[in-house]
């Protein structure tokens, strides 16, 4: 017999982590098949209509980097991109999941504003062994923010998702993941980033801390040994607020600030910091806000960029919120930032 559920956590999608196993959304409906087999189908819809008034050109979603203008512009756009789906298939200890978005680009806004789909995750689970493409072991997702914006102050976040062979045993993780020598030269990557990470949780939150190792190869063919350090966390505050943090710092390149920093400038390797806090109040069950503030420094390139916002969200149903949010995105080695504004819709599956 073929049972339907509902899963009551599926609403809470977006922040939802797994930091022993996935660190991605769990699916929101569920096909029992036997006792050991069972497929589950989620994700969202999410409708967002975003203005953005600067000197910095429009995205539909801030990075860490960003077009200058010669002088300030402003732009208004509806999109549904965002929108995801995943599938889990389950047979005893064994686990498979796919996720996709429409971010991958396609398409125009004279005709049909078609949007290609997009590969997110798609790996496999068995016992302490996680395989394929997912979120860096040295990401910690619970310390994601709740925002309109997508994924929200990027520059203060690890941000990463690729290649991996990941081992987990109790609250130690352990991975090889996919190398990247951003800036030099990555057709001569031939040693896996290491990752090695402890997560510590109870009644009071969560907090990881994480260590990253690489090999990078310089545009001339020289290998650098390069090393960073991440701690980040949720922790729990008044009734059911809580604070989100990130701090990272070291020779991190690529993970960090979502293109704010290379890992390699003019045959040097880029030293970052980085970090971000964020609070959320709940004004009642339904009705909340968070204010965050993310920014990101880069020793070789001079890059300064930085990012704050504060954000209203109200569970109209259990599936169904609708948010408002205002910020500004700054890159303030060029004098340049936008003002931004955005409303959100998302019906969660």
């Amino acid at each position: 017999m073929i049972k339907l559920a509902k899963n009551n956590y599926a609403k809470m999608l977006v922040a939802t982590t797994l930091l022993g196993a996935s660190s991605v959304a769990s699916a929101g409906y569920e096909i029992k098949i036997s006792d050991e087999d069972t497929i589950s189908f989620g994700g969202y819809i999410k409708i967002d209509g975003r203005y953005v008034d600067g000197d910095v050109a429009y995205r539909d979603f801030w990075i860490g980097t960003g077009a200058v203008l010669d002088e300030s512009a402003s732009q208004f756009r509806i999109n549904a991109n965002e929108t995801r789906f995943n599938t889990k298939y389950v047979h005893g200890d064994l686990m498979g999941y796919i996720e996709l978005d429409f971010l991958g680009g396609g398409g125009n806004q004279i005709v049909s504003n078609s949007a290609n789909p997009r590969l997110r995750h798609a790996f496999i689970k068995y016992k302490g062994i996680t395989a394929g493409q997912t979120w860096s072991t040295f990401m910690n997702t619970s310390a994601i923010p709740e925002s309109a914006d997508f994924a929200g102050a990027t520059t203060g976040l690890v941000f990463i998702r690729q290649g991996q062979l990941r081992y987990t045993t109790g609250n130690f993780q352990f991975s090889v993941e996919n190398p990247e020598s951003w800036g030099g030269d990555p057709s001569n990557d031939n040693v896996p980033d290491v990752v090695a990470r402890y997560n510590a949780k109870g009644d009071w939150g969560s907090v990881s801390v994480s260590g990253l190792a690489r090999s990078l190869t310089t545009v001339s063919g020289e290998n650098k040994s390069t090393f960073g350090a991440s701690i980040a966390g949720r922790i729990q505050s008044i009734g059911k607020d809580d604070f989100r943090f990130q701090i990272h710092q070291g020779e991190l390149g690529r993970y960090v600030g979502v293109a704010a920093a290379k890992d390699l400038v003019d045959e040097k390797v880029e030293d970052v910091t980085s970090y971000l806090a964020a609070y959320r109040h709940f004004w009642d069950e339904n009705l909340r806000s968070t204010v965050l503030y993310g920014k990101i420094d880069a020793d070789v390139s001079g890059a300064e960029r930085s990012q704050w916002s504060v954000n209203l969200f109200n569970n109209i149903t259990k599936q169904l919120a609708v948010g408002f949010e205002v910020g500004n995105f700054s890159m303030d080695e060029q004098n340049a930032d936008s003002n931004y504004a955005q409303i959100s819709l998302q019906y969660t599956l």
